[in-house]
């Protein structure tokens, strides 16, 4: 007995689509591919670390805070988060909500320098760096001055 092909609505010389690597497979015949999320690049997790630092230390009342991107002008970092306390109570608990946070997403600082007597704490997150300082300390070394070249992405009053 001869085996009958089935009809269909492509004329036989038309291929199907090859697989896509970047697809999943269908869970159903009929239904579209999902489309896999390309890996964020370092540069995206970069900024993503520097934007949540933003708003940690906003949660803990932290003031004029400024997100520079100094990547182009220099090796040290991608980043910098500059932020001010009132009080050396509060530079500790601006420094300790950060770091904690972030922490908490898997992030850990590779260093951190001075202390909140020296009202200056700087945490250094590799491509992202945050500076924790009073506002006598801001106004005398005037770091955004010094990275004036450098493209404010963020302030917050």
């Amino acid at each position: 007995m001869a085996r009958r092909e089935q009809p269909t609505d492509q004329p036989a010389d038309i291929q199907p689509e090859a697989a896509d690597p970047q697809s999943e497979p269908a869970g159903r015949p009929g239904l579209p591919r999902r489309r896999r999320k390309p890996a964020p690049t370092a540069e995206q997790e970069a900024l993503a670390l520097a934007r949540r630092a933003v708003d940690l230390a906003a949660d803990k009342k932290a003031s004029d805070i400024v997100l520079l991107e100094v990547g182009g002008l220099t090796t040290l970092a991608d980043y910098f988060v500059i932020c001010s306390g009132t009080s050396e109570r509060q530079i500790g608990a601006i420094a300790d909500g950060v770091v904690e946070g972030l922490r908490g997403e898997g992030s850990r600082p590779i260093g951190r320098e001075g202390s909140p007597t020296a009202h200056w704490l700087l945490i250094d997150y590799g491509s992202v760096i945050v500076h924790v300082m009073a506002a006598p300390e801001r106004d005398f070394y005037q770091l955004e001055r010094l990275w004036s070249e450098a493209p404010l992405l963020l302030r917050v009053q």
